[in-house]
């Protein structure tokens, strides 16, 4: 998860643009590394619905892994799906079909969670806003965080650690500077 230096995934509008402004190739080739060593994406319903039709056709670093790796989203408010549609390349068509074929899961997130973490396989890594993250925190079932904080402030926004109901306390187990000056944490609950 990317965060302003003030703590915000975002600005009060939504915005975060200036991810893209304050990261450099070594701190995306450090996230492109921790997306890609997963065994399935889980996000929100909202930035899964930004982010299926902009993948399937997307170059660069981050598009392998967001269209190899398998998908859920989770929601309360329902899905109506995506089609994977004829989008040109058979590459295409099949990262197309990567996010249609989607896991889509509505009930209970904490049961949801426990059941994925309970299969084998690689890590499960979450994307998403601020909400989904914020729900996600809040069950607990976290094992480990990569924060990338930005060298920007944006005075108010959205955080991920709103309304933590206890402190928690985590083990740093590792720190990553990059030269333009994003900072990796990883912390393990």
């Amino acid at each position: 998860m990317s965060l302003s230096l003030d703590g915000f995934v975002c600005d009060a509008n939504g915005k975060n643009d200036w991810i893209f402004k304050t990261g450099d190739e070594e701190s995306l080739a450090w996230s492109v590394e921790k997306s890609s060593d997963a065994s399935l994406l889980i996000m929100g319903r909202k930035s899964f619905e930004i982010m299926a039709p902009y993948w399937p056709t997307a170059t660069g670093p981050f598009a392998a892994p967001m269209n190899q790796i398998p998908k859920a989203l989770f929601t309360k408010k329902g899905f109506k799906g995506i089609k994977s549609g004829n989008v040109g390349t058979a590459q295409q068509t099949a990262a197309a079909a990567s996010w249609a074929e989607a896991k889509v899961f509505d009930g209970d997130l904490a049961e949801e969670i426990t059941a994925l973490k309970a299969e084998s396989g690689k890590p499960i890594v979450a994307f998403g806003g601020a909400e989904f993250m914020q729900s996600l925190i809040a069950t607990g079932l976290i094992d480990e965080y990569h924060l990338a904080i930005h060298p920007v402030v944006l005075g108010s926004g959205l955080p991920i650690f709103k309304g933590c109901k206890v402190p928690f306390y985590l083990k740093l187990a590792e720190v990553k500077a990059f030269p333009g000056g994003v900072v990796a944490l990883t912390y393990r609950v």
